[in-house]
């Protein structure tokens, strides 16, 4: 059977505790890069527009997962064109990840950060937005059906998922590309191994139905990533 047929259940060097904050330094600067020049970022930005259409007033945007920050980085350099009255909100397990985002958010007007299992954290003010970046790769699919639960009951406009595709290309370009480039061991094991446990979009389906889910769009994007946004208005626009 081939090993692209299912889901890994291999796991990731940075799923384990205690990883040095230098060694998740490079490897959170490294992973800026990727989703630089992949086009990551782009994509991100693609859910952001289509959540925010026909919204006036205040956003509150979250991020679960959130790294080192990068992507709420990327969506307020946006906004600087846009002038929308956007609050940013991360949230993520680890604390050296945190640590990291502080600093390097430092710059947002109105940035908060929260170090916790995204399941418990405490917000202020419930988001009008939440998403995740190369972050539900990381878990189980029963895992997976919950965290929908979790995002539809803790949003009031909606939730969108920027993650990759499970492809033999996306496999060995990666494997390939970090092993030239990347002086990260954290890069060099996991990307490869964050594609095996990456999706299929009728898998992305069959765990949306499960969850009773129904607003909801699937989108292939460029490289080998799906952008998957779940509205809970009636009109689902394209960005």
């Amino acid at each position: 059977m081939s090993r692209y047929t299912h889901r890994s259940s291999l796991t990731e060097l940075i799923d384990a505790p205690g990883v040095p904050f230098d060694d998740w330094s490079q490897c959170l600067h490294e992973l800026n890069v990727i989703n630089t020049w992949l086009g990551g970022h782009v994509i991100t930005l693609q859910g952001v527009k289509q959540l925010l259409e026909g919204i006036n007033g205040p956003v509150i945007i979250a991020e679960i997962g959130c790294g080192g920050g990068d992507n709420l980085k990327a969506i307020h350099a946006w906004n600087r064109h846009k002038g929308l009255q956007l609050e940013y909100v991360g949230v993520d397990y680890s604390e050296a990840c945190i640590d990291f985002a502080k600093e390097n958010c430092s710059a947002l007007p109105v940035v908060s950060f929260i170090h916790s299992d995204y399941r418990t954290a405490q917000f202020q003010q419930k988001p009008d937005i939440i998403f995740s970046s190369l972050f539900c790769h990381h878990f189980t699919d029963a895992q997976l059906l919950e965290m929908m639960l979790w995002l539809d009951a803790n949003t009031t406009t909606g939730f969108f998922i920027n993650d990759l595709q499970r492809h033999p290309l996306a496999y060995y370009s990666i494997k390939w590309l970090t092993a030239l480039l990347s002086n990260s061991y954290l890069v060099k094991n996991d990307a490869p191994i964050s594609v095996l446990r990456g999706f299929r979009k009728a898998e992305w389906e069959c765990i949306l139905q499960q969850a009773g889910i129904k607003q909801y769009s699937i989108h292939w994007k460029w490289a080998f990533r799906y952008l998957i946004v779940v509205c809970k208005s009636l009109a689902l626009k394209q960005v």
